[in-house]
């Protein structure tokens, strides 16, 4: 969303009793000081893909590949050199740990781990990314950008203000390209950039979508065929039209605001971007909107109801272009229920501002949108960082993305927030904010850890309150939403598990997700907390595992029932664990 689009610019220009084996597994907070880097050669497979694993250095030693779903192991094999190929197995929509371990003594000696992911449709589970610079580049430096982004097994990229004009997106004509081209902020774009990166993200798994509004149209659009009638007023004798104003330079034009319901508009924009896929292998319209304009009037003066008319524009886009996927931005959730969410997106997305602004909001959100979309459709949130600390040259607050990503991962949605840089500003060339090595490393983690396990994260289930207490005084729980002051409780209810997110805000600044000042502080890491919970049912295992400890390895945990009261001893919490209960 453009709205807040001037100042941003110009200020840019742990699983059972004793059969389960050892439970006194070490769990150390952070990455070890034996840490060795993996990567595979893409984002998500096929079933019966064949996966190509690297490591960054030799390992010596009796080090083992240890391949699980879960807690379970499913195969183990010697490590033997730095590369080597595993075919993944024939379940489709599964996620995978694969870590690197040597036995020492009665514990494990964890070297790294990487998430797999094995689905044939990116929507089951979207994690999506952006690309916001389209200049000269070399395949080199496209590569760079996209292998990033592969590590951290993003699954579709967002082209933003990669065209020419949001009413004619394609510079040129589809017979005769151009090579080059401004952008609406005039920036230089280069169709060999744009293709090099489409062809980047294909060779790794990645889907493409291209980035354009649902209703825009500059100052010359009439020349390019667009009509009066099309566009959206504030009065209603069509005297003024909507615009969302530009600062004149750096940018060419205000974008003046057309009717998405309008049938004739709608056969116009989709005969433009016909003209975009003969030329560039997209796959599919990321739609943007503008959110709630207040009162708006057609030509004829009758009153739009904009919110409603984004089912039909999705849809007309869809028919024109059956084989396309899509993905609508809610803003704020405008238009999200009954319309965007019942159009023929893929997922849904939502662009979240105030007052949206704790961290229970953005639970909201995710569930609202499963309630939207009967379960069907899975959530990304484009949810911006340290947004007051992204007007200047800075760092990113890494407490504060890791406690909004652990939130949003729990309720088994993902965060728009990774391109050629981490996004602090709704317009995404701004790289104001660099990220800390401590944060990229974690990043990486945490987005194993959602591809790992995302079939207890992001496949169904139902939220629940869980009877949940500390006995031993170390932490203060509570179930969700959010309390200072303590450590809030998720719980989900998947019928044979049940899982206890716990996410500790227990010495947080503030809970507001946006960490707008970058002041959030960093959790203390709790040891040993002795923890009960009621279950009706037997239980036949608990295990651990966290993006934070071990390279997120789940380790299981000895416990004791009694009736219905279980108790055992959860041996490490930084931001946070996911307890999983196997009944």
């Amino acid at each position: 969303m453009k709205r807040i689009f001037i100042g941003c610019v110009m200020l840019a220009m742990i699983a059972g009793c004793k059969k389960d084996g050892p439970t006194n597994n070490p769990i150390t907070p952070g990455q070890s000081a034996y840490q060795v880097d993996l990567s595979t050669d893409k984002a998500a497979y096929y079933p019966g893909d064949r996966v190509m694993f690297t490591i960054s250095k030799t390992i010596p030693g009796t080090v083992k590949v240890r391949y699980r779903r879960q807690s379970t192991t499913l195969r183990e094999d010697a490590l033997t050199g730095t590369s080597w190929e595993w075919v993944a197995p024939s379940d489709d929509y599964t996620g995978y740990l694969v870590d690197l371990y040597e036995r020492v003594g009665d514990s494990d000696k964890v070297y790294g781990s990487i998430a797999v992911d094995v689905s044939s449709d990116w929507a089951k589970f979207p994690r999506y990314g952006f690309l916001s610079a389209f200049g000269q580049m070399s395949t080199a430096a496209i590569e760079d950008v996209v292998a990033n982004l592969n590590r951290h097994h993003i699954n579709g990229l967002q082209f933003q203000d990669w065209h020419f004009k949001h009413h004619q997106p394609l510079a040129g004509s589809a017979a005769n390209p151009a090579d080059n081209w401004k952008d609406i902020a005039n920036r230089d774009n280069y169709r060999s950039t744009v293709n090099g990166y489409i062809s980047a993200a294909h060779n790794r798994n990645m889907k493409a979508m291209f980035y354009n509004l649902a209703m825009g149209a500059l100052n010359d659009a009439a020349a390019d065929g667009v009509q009066e009638q099309w566009y959206m007023f504030k009065d209603r004798s069509h005297g003024v039209k909507d615009l969302h104003p530009l600062p004149k330079p750096p940018f060419k034009s205000d974008i003046y605001l057309t009717d998405p319901s309008n049938a004739v508009w709608q056969q116009y924009l989709a005969a433009r971007n016909n003209d975009v896929y003969s030329v560039f292998d997209f796959d599919g319209f990321h739609i943007d909107q503008l959110g709630d304009r207040g009162a708006e009037y057609d030509y004829a003066g009758n009153s739009i109801n904009l919110a409603a008319a984004y089912l039909p524009f999705v849809e007309a886009m869809k028919a024109a272009s059956p084989g396309r996927q899509l993905v609508m931005n809610a803003v704020n959730q405008y238009g999200q229920q009954n319309s965007i969410a019942a159009s023929p997106v893929d997922f849904l997305y939502t662009e979240v501002w105030s007052p949206n602004e704790g961290y229970k909001d953005l639970a909201t959100i995710i569930q609202n949108n499963d309630l939207f979309a009967g379960g069907l459709k899975k959530t990304v949130l484009a949810a911006y960082m340290d947004y007051a600390v992204a007007d200047n040259q800075g760092w990113f607050n890494t407490p504060g993305v890791l406690l909004t990503d652990a939130v949003i991962f729990a309720f088994g949605g993902a965060h728009l927030e990774l391109g050629e840089h981490m996004l602090g500003k709704e317009y995404f060339p701004n790289n104001n904010l660099q990220m800390k090595d401590d944060l990229k490393q974690a990043l990486v983690r945490y987005y194993d850890f959602m591809v790992a396990y995302q079939n207890l994260l992001r496949d169904g289930g139902t939220f629940t309150t869980a009877p949940v207490s500390c006995t031993n005084g170390k932490l203060l729980l509570n179930n969700w939403p959010p309390q200072s002051g303590s450590v809030s409780v998720v719980a989900k209810d998947l019928g044979n598990k049940q899982v206890l997110h716990l996410i500790n805000f227990a010495n947080a600044a503030h809970l507001n997700w946006r960490d707008t000042n970058g002041n959030q502080t960093m959790p203390l890491t709790i040891q040993n907390a002795a923890i009960q919970f009621t279950s009706a049912k037997p239980v036949t295992k608990i295990w651990v595992a966290s993006p934070d400890t071990d390279h997120g390895v789940a380790h299981p945990v000895a416990f004791t029932q009694n009736g219905n009261t279980v108790n055992f001893n959860l041996p490490v919490l930084q931001y946070w664990d996911m307890v999983v209960i196997e009944n």
